[in-house]
């Protein structure tokens, strides 16, 4: 195999890599987009909400552990 087919061989491998990053990346964003449509509802907590309410779990519990 010559230099030149290595070259463009080459080439095609990051072509074909920069497209699935690209498409992952477009996946990404319309994954978060759906996330905050879920976070508008009202009625449910938003994602920072549960987050801070796992975490003064976490520190209830580790109190309760260190208390007995």
């Amino acid at each position: 195999m010559g230099m030149k087919d290595q070259f463009q061989e080459k080439s095609e491998q990051w072509q074909n890599q920069a497209k699935q990053k690209a498409d992952q990346a477009r996946e990404q964003m319309q994954g978060r987009g759906r996330r905050r449509d879920e976070d508008m509802d009202p009625s449910q907590p938003s994602q920072h909400e549960r987050e801070r309410e796992r975490e003064r779990e976490q520190e209830d519990r580790f109190d309760q552990d260190y208390d007995a």
